[in-house]
């Protein structure tokens, strides 16, 4: 079950984004104020954050640019009419999307909806390449291994070519992939293509 917080000074939309999302089958949390719910934030993991624009105290904006900083869960602005900028202004700095007041049911469950499906993914992608670079690891400590690591070390920073040779099964992929690592390209994807197959 997804796990949303709304963060909103307002009572009666709390309680109707409430009743929508739990009818929806979601797990709600409320908050009244901005360091009410980066307090709750900084002690859950939600799914999914709905954050009002125009709040006391601390402005919806400020409670972004906090929550950002804590996770990358999606944060939906939700803004009154004359907020559409100041709406727009917060998908630029990195809120997910925003929903208009007064909203309407179900556009608020499509929002809620993309907001956890870009989670996952994004959960997923991470997950993914955690597990890639897992076994990308040279291990031993014999002088031909402390050797082919001083080799990927000098290579590594160059912008050129370099051609890995050896038996299959030797560890052709994880020596390239170890480069790569080590390159100014290691932002990049590491793609592997089988030569004999083409």
């Amino acid at each position: 079950m997804a796990h949303i917080l709304v963060i909103d000074d307002e009572r009666s939309i709390r309680s109707t984004l409430k009743e929508i999302l739990e009818y929806e089958g979601y797990q709600m949390d409320e908050a009244p104020d901005g360091m009410t719910a980066l307090e709750l934030a900084s002690k859950e993991k939600y799914d999914v954050i709905l954050c009002d624009i125009k709040m006391p105290q601390m402005d919806g904006i400020e409670v972004l640019d906090k929550l950002l900083l804590m996770n990358d869960t999606p944060v939906v602005m939700i803004s009154g009419h004359g907020n559409i900028e100041t709406a727009v202004s917060a998908i630029k700095i990195g809120a997910y999307d925003f929903i208009e007041k007064p909203f309407k049911a179900d556009r608020l469950v499509l929002v809620a909806d993309r907001a956890l499906e870009a989670s996952r993914l994004k959960r997923e992608v991470t997950e993914l390449r955690a597990k890639s670079g897992a076994d990308s690891k040279i291990i031993g400590k014999s002088s031909a291994i402390n050797s082919l690591r001083q080799v990927i070390e000098r290579v590594a920073p160059a912008n050129s070519r370099i051609l890995i040779t050896g038996a299959q099964g030797t560890g052709k992929e994880l020596v390239a992939r170890t480069i790569h690592e080590a390159s100014s390209r290691s932002a990049g994807p590491f793609v592997v293509i089988n030569a004999a197959t083409i």
